[in-house]
């Protein structure tokens, strides 16, 4: 008997989760069916996929070797799906997309939510991680999309242009360089602690790559995978941070941080929106894509660096002319 695509779907499922309960409430199966494909994937194979450690199922050398293979056959065969069956006519569909931490917080939110108004079949899930991470998951076929800052490294992605963000950095209002027009460097970097997002982060890279020698100044007494929390480890005068613009004008124009431009380094940076080169591009795909190159082209402008909590305002009305952002 050969193998069939339902078993490559359970194995996969099941090298994810680690555990056949996992795998089979999120496949909507039962345990016994789970456990029965599995071992007749195992048969049909000649041997044991797994090493079994008490409830766990963790992947052997041949699990290994056979688990990128599975994952692209059933790529293949979704793409074949969704060209074949969808309904051309219309814009409706699931899109999973997936979004470095200061695009899907501060701008991605407002975009989605516009676009699924003007289409109502139209649903899309977004998850929220690093830019490594969001690459991985692109590069592995669980995101259709991805928005991302930072040096895109995965050659099987194709990253396309998007709008131009800009670092800053952030003090308590009653901070010793808060009085100060903006951040010199390298004056003021050991004038300070500094609070840092984690390996990975897009912004963590580009600010450690651009300080170059003078990173090794830097006393970083913390590092976190959430912005939310290194402003607010700000707001409480634990030190300073750099963070992009997106993530702070708001709390800046309130007064519970102090925003500080940066004198002596390109602060400009590139957001990026990547899918996998071998990707079919669907109707709703295709749609998405148009709207958001075509919002912050000609609507939202600097609003995306400057106001991003304002997009929803702007993109809900029609007719706008681009705002002046002079």
């Amino acid at each position: 008997m050969s193998i069939t695509f339902r078993q490559l779907e359970i194995f996969k499922a099941v090298a994810e989760t680690n555990q056949v309960t996992r795998a089979s409430k999120n496949l909507q199966l039962t345990q016994s069916a789970v456990s029965m494909a599995l071992a007749e994937l195992e048969n049909q194979l000649g041997g044991s996929l797994f090493d079994r450690h008490g409830r766990s199922l963790l992947l052997n050398d041949r699990g290994r070797y056979l688990l990128p293979h599975a994952k692209e056959m059933l790529h293949q065969v979704a793409a074949v799906e969704t060209v074949l069956t969808g309904q051309q006519d219309v814009v409706a569909g699931l899109l999973h997309v997936v979004a470095s931490t200061t695009v899907g917080n501060y701008v991605m939110p407002y975009l989605i939510g516009a676009f699924m108004r003007n289409y109502p079949e139209a649903h899309i899930n977004m998850l929220v991680v690093n830019t490594m991470q969001a690459e991985n998951l692109v590069a592995n076929g669980q995101a259709d999309l991805g928005f991302v800052e930072g040096d895109i490294n995965v050659d099987s992605l194709i990253p396309t242009s998007w709008f131009n963000d800009e670092l800053g950095i952030i003090v308590n209002p009653q901070h010793k360089l808060a009085g100060q027009k903006s951040f010199r460097i390298p004056e003021d970097l050991k004038k300070t602690n500094w609070v840092l997002r984690e390996e990975g982060s897009g912004t963590a890279e580009i600010f450690t790559k651009r300080l170059g020698r003078h990173a090794s100044t830097l006393k970083v007494i913390s590092k976190t995978g959430h912005t939310e929390a290194i402003k607010k480890a700000v707001e409480a005068g634990t030190g300073a941070a750099c963070l992009s613009k997106l993530a702070v004008t708001r709390e800046a124009e309130a007064g519970w941080l102090k925003l500080l431009d940066i004198e002596g380094i390109d602060t400009c940076r590139q957001l990026w929106i990547i899918q996998h080169k071998d990707k079919i591009v669907t109707r709703l795909m295709s749609e998405f894509l148009s709207f958001c190159e075509g919002a912050v082209r000609n609507q939202v402008g600097c609003l995306c660096t400057n106001f991003p909590w304002k997009l929803q305002d702007l993109l809900t009305r029609s007719g706008i002319k681009e705002p002046n952002c002079s």
